[in-house]
C-alpha cells in the first residue's frame, strides 16, 4: 500500500495548463463515438486508468481505435458482441453508462470492475432499465457487479427520477436513443449535462426544458465527434483549494470547462470569500476558459442546493471548511455514501484525525473551522479523499495511505503538486 508524505508550503504563484483532462467528457467521447457514422477525433483524452479502461472496452466492442499519442480516432460499424469480460476498473460512470448503451445492443455482455466498484450500488440504473425491457442482471438482484446484459428491444418511457444523477440520466438517454418511441426524463434538480450537450452536438434529437429532457430515437447514426477534451474542473479544484487556504497564494488554471453544472464548487469557494475570476476562451461543445484563484480569509457557508453539481468536489471543499472561520454545513448529500468510498464517513474520520471538530449526519456533516494538525489518513482507495487530504497537508504536513487510486483520474497530480511543495512517496 503506497503512502505519501506532504510537507507544509508557503506562498506560491503558479499558472497550470496541465490539469488532467475532464474524466466525464473523456468517458463519453469514447462511448458516443460508437453511435457515429465515420471517424471521431478526440484530442487531450484523459490517459488515466478509468478512461483507458473505457477505451479498451470500446475496442472489445468492435470499434477501430487509432492513437498516435495526440489524437485518438475511433470508428465503428456498430456494437459487436465481445468474447471478453468488459472491465470498468474503478469507474462507476463507465459501468452505469455502458448499461444504458448496451441494453439495446445485439449480443450478450458482462461488465465488471475492481474490488471497490463491485461494492457500489447499480440498481439505480439497472432497475429503470429493466422496467423498459432491458435484460440485465447481477449480484444482489442486479444491484452489484459483475453485471450481465443481453441486448433487447426497449420501450419508450416517461421516467421521473427521485435523485439528481448525471450517471442515471445519461444511461437512460443512451437507452432512449434506441427505444420504440419518444422518451422523457425528469429529475428533481438539474444534474451535469455533458451527455445532452455532446449527443445534441452529434445530431441527436434531444430537447431540454427546465428539469425535463425529451429524447427521440435515432433515425440513423450520428455525426462523428471532433472534440478537444477540456481540463477537468473537479481535478482543477484541488489546486483551487490549495491557493484558497495558503496565505498570499495565487493560481491560474487554464483550459478548464466552465459549464455551469461543473463549477459550482468554485462558486461555493467564492461564497466563502476566496478571490476567484473566470475567463471564457472557447465555446463549441462546452464553454472553456481559465480560472484564477487568490487566497483571502475564508468564512463558513452552508451547502445544500445544486448538490449534484459539486458532489465530487465536496471532499476537497471540506478542507477549505476546516480552514474557515465558523461552522460550515453540508446537507442533502447522501449520494456521497455510495461513491468510491462512503465519503461522508471518510471525510469526517479524516478531519477528526486532523484535530477538526466535525459532526456526521445521514446526508452530510458540519465542520467547525480550526487549525489543521498533521495526521495519518487512510484514503480507503478513494482518489478524491486521497487528494483532498494531501492538499490539507499544505497547511500542516500530512501522510496519506493507499494513494495508487489517484492514477484513476489524475496521473500527473504529484508532478503538479511538486511545483508547490516537497513530496515523499514511500
Amino acid at each position: 500500500m503506497s503512502r505519501v508524505e506532504i510537507f507544509p508550503c508557503s506562498e506560491f504563484s503558479l499558472k497550470i495548463s496541465e490539469i488532467a483532462p475532464d474524466k466525464s467528457i473523456s468517458h463519453r467521447s469514447a462511448m458516443f463515438s460508437m453511435l457515429a457514422c465515420g471517424t471521431s477525433e478526440i484530442t487531450n483524452f484523459l490517459r488515466a486508468e478509468d478512461t483507458l479502461n473505457t477505451l479498451e472496452i470500446v475496442k472489445n466492442l468492435g470499434a477501430k481505435v487509432e492513437d498516435d499519442g495526440v489524437t485518438i480516432k475511433i470508428s465503428s460499424d456498430g456494437i459487436q458482441e465481445s468474447s471478453e469480460i468488459l472491465d470498468c476498473g474503478n469507474s462507476g460512470t463507465g459501468m452505469r453508462l455502458f448499461c444504458g448503451l448496451l441494453s439495446s445492443a445485439k449480443g450478450h455482455f458482462v461488465l465488471t470492475g475492481d474490488t471497490y466498484l463491485r461494492r457500489r450500488p447499480m440498481k439505480r440504473v439497472t432497475a429503470p432499465l429493466r422496467d423498459i425491457g432491458a435484460k440485465l442482471d447481477g449480484r444482489n438482484d442486479g444491484d452489484l457487479a459483475p453485471l450481465s446484459i443481453r441486448g433487447a428491444s426497449l420501450k419508450a418511457f416517461h421516467y421521473e427520477s427521485k435523485i439528481a444523477s448525471a450517471q442515471v440520466k445519461s444511461a437512460m438517454i443512451l437507452a432512449a436513443l434506441r427505444a420504440d418511441g419518444i422518451c422523457t426524463y425528469t429529475e428533481p434538480e438539474l444534474s451535469r449535462d455533458h451527455t445532452e450537450r455532446m449527443l445534441g452536438g452529434m445530431g441527436a434529437d434531444i430537447k431540454v426544458e427546465g428539469l425535463k429532457t425529451t429524447i427521440a430515437p435515432m433515425n440513423g447514426l450520428l455525426s462523428p465527434l471532433k472534440i478537444r477534451v477540456p481540463a477537468d474542473p473537479s481535478s482543477a479544484f484541488f489546486f483551487a483549494v490549495a491557493a484558497a487556504i495558503t496565505p498570499h497564494a495565487e493560481i491560474i488554471l487554464e483550459g478548464v470547462t466552465l459549464n455551469v453544472t461543473r463549477i459550482e464548487a468554485f462558486k461555493a469557494l467564492e461564497r466563502m470569500g476566496a478571490d476567484i475570476s473566470y475567463e471564457i476562451t472557447d465555446n463549441k461543445y462546452e464553454p472553456i476558459g481559465n480560472i484564477r484563484v487568490k487566497h483571502a480569509p475564508l468564512h463558513a457557508i452552508t451547502v445544500e442546493e445544486n448538490i449534484s453539481w459539486l458532489i465530487d468536489e465536496l471532499p476537497a471543499l471540506s478542507i477549505a471548511f476546516a480552514c474557515a472561520e465558523g461552522v460550515s454545513v453540508v446537507k442533502n448529500a447522501e449520494e456521497l455514501r455510495v461513491k468510491e468510498s462512503d465519503r461522508i464517513s471518510t471525510v469526517v474520520n479524516g478531519l477528526v484525525a486532523c484535530g477538526i471538530e466535525v459532526e456526521e449526519m445521514h446526508d452530510g456533516y458540519s465542520v467547525k473551522g480550526g487549525v489543521l494538525q498533521s495526521a495519518l489518513v487512510d484514503s480507503h482507495g478513494d482518489h478524491r479523499i486521497a487528494m483532498s487530504f494531501i492538499i490539507a497537508g499544505l497547511r500542516c504536513g500530512m501522510q496519506v495511505t493507499d494513494i495508487d487510486c489517484i492514477n484513476t483520474s489524475f496521473p500527473n497530480f504529484f508532478e503538479l503538486l511538486s511545483k508547490i511543495t516537497k513530496i515523499e512517496v514511500k
